[in-house]
């Protein structure tokens, strides 16, 4: 039986879970998800200014601490942390097996980079207006399917690097390697997906993301386990985690997965296929031990979903906190001066008292908080603009009102995300197998 381990959930997610189950999962991959569609367009920018950057700021040091034991346990990698430059990480990656003495074959897979084919008349998903509106463009990155990996695992690669490829295909494809799958059986392709889906975002299913300390507790969380899929032949998988590590895995942790960004469980819409996930059984059948099936799929689209990240401005900030009897009185005499003082800006200044309003509009009857933070922040058409929001909420230490402290102040360029979708034709994805280093020849 194939078994899957999901060691990240997100670029910055924790990696001890992940050595765990390279170590002590019996597992035959590992697969680490960790690129968002924001992610990818900073990586491009990094990319612009060293060609030999572009990829996860964390992927050294997770290869050196990871690539031991996946090599002695015999667990093979995926990981879309190449990002922006898949083949800068694969090198990377390779410097580091050769620093460590340790024989490591690694494959790239490229082709999701589509900036140079997108036609700026396409329309944009969220607004339909054309992407030509959407300058200065960084980045455009089609979301590549389970296909696009299968190359590089036919090559017998340890390691796979992807930059933008669909979370659930990360997992999906050596399932259809393993098994050898028709990828044109949508049933078993959509019961993959949901297996998929399910652990693309790693301790949200062990009950990360699901734990409430009143309605919902979950134990141990300081040291949640990550989860395991071992899939059959025929997509039924069981879902679990490490004995001995904390969280949960039940029908709720499940359920609650299975719903996650999903807006149309019968037409969950991804590279490999249009997966129906409105006839899947969740079955406990033990402790931390659940059993998923009965998804089904329809023919992939012709088309794949392209990501697209342009300039948006600056966004300017500033924050200050007043605390006491009287911390929301003064927090909202703060906020009318600055209002008043940044009302030339329009209509893009947004003020909160955090504590208080920022989350709910308006206050709760009877709940006075003993301490607020003003938060102001506006997204500026350029730096300097951005720059007299955190310059007028420093003013407010003497300028009024009393006992204000803490100030923060920052500015961002902010990277605007949109989508659109490309006929799946005119993208072309391959794989790079690195040529063994000159200390693997050797040996």
């Amino acid at each position: 039986m194939l078994k899957i381990g999901a060691g990240t959930g997100f670029a910055g997610d924790r990696i001890e879970p992940a050595l765990a189950l390279v170590e002590n999962g019996n597992i035959d991959y590992l697969i680490l998800e960790g690129l968002a569609e924001r992610t990818i367009a900073l990586s491009q920018q990094q990319k612009r200014m060293n060609p030999d950057l572009g990829f996860n700021e964390y992927l050294e040091e997770r290869i050196r601490l990871l690539l031991p034991s996946l090599l002695s346990h015999n667990v093979r990698l995926i990981t879309n942390m190449g990002a922006a430059n898949p083949t800068a990480a694969a090198r990377k990656i390779q410097e580091v097996a050769e620093e460590m003495e340790l024989d490591c074959k690694v494959a790239a897979v490229i082709g999701d980079d589509v900036l140079s084919k997108l036609n700026p008349h396409v329309i944009v998903h969220e607004t339909q207006k054309p992407v030509e509106e959407y300058t200065p463009l960084i980045s455009a990155n089609a979301y590549l399917g389970a296909e696009a990996i299968l190359p590089a695992l036919e090559s017998g690669a340890d390691i796979i690097v992807t930059g933008r490829v669909a979370d659930p295909s990360l997992f999906l494809a050596p399932m259809i390697h393993h098994y050898q799958w028709d990828q044109t059986n949508y049933q078993l392709l959509g019961q993959g997906t949901l297996v998929g889906h399910l652990l693309e975002c790693a301790g949200q299913v062990t009950g990360g993301y699901f734990a409430d300390p009143l309605y919902k507790p979950v134990d141990h969380l300081d040291n949640l386990g990550f989860p395991i899929a071992s899939v059959k032949e025929d997509g039924t998988a069981i879902l679990t985690k490490l004995r001995g590590t904390g969280g949960v895995v039940n029908a709720m942790t499940v359920k609650e997965q299975l719903l996650y960004e999903v807006h149309d469980p019968t037409s969950y819409f991804t590279p490999d296929c249009v997966a129906d996930f409105s006839t899947v059984i969740i079955e406990e059948v033990g402790p931390d031990t659940v059993k998923v099936q009965g998804a089904t799929g329809r023919k992939r689209p012709d088309t794949l979903k392209v990501s697209l990240g342009y300039h948006a401005g600056y966004l300017g900030e500033g924050e200050i906190s007043y605390a006491g009897s009287t911390a929301t009185e003064r927090g909202q005499l703060a906020a009318d001066i600055l209002e008043k003082r940044l009302g030339g800006m329009g209509d893009e200044v947004k003020i909160d008292l955090i504590g208080s309003t920022s989350l709910h509009h308006g206050e709760h009857e009877g709940f006075r908080p003993y301490e607020v933070r003003l938060r102001v922040a506006s997204l500026c058409p350029s730096r300097k603009e951005a720059v007299r929001i955190g310059h007028e909420v420093e003013a407010l230490y003497t300028n009024g009102p009393a006992g204000g402290g803490g100030v923060r102040k920052r500015v961002e360029e902010v990277i605007g995300v949109v989508s659109t979708f490309m006929d799946r034709s005119l993208i072309t994805s391959h794989s790079e197998l690195l040529e063994e280093s000159s200390w693997q020849q050797s040996n």
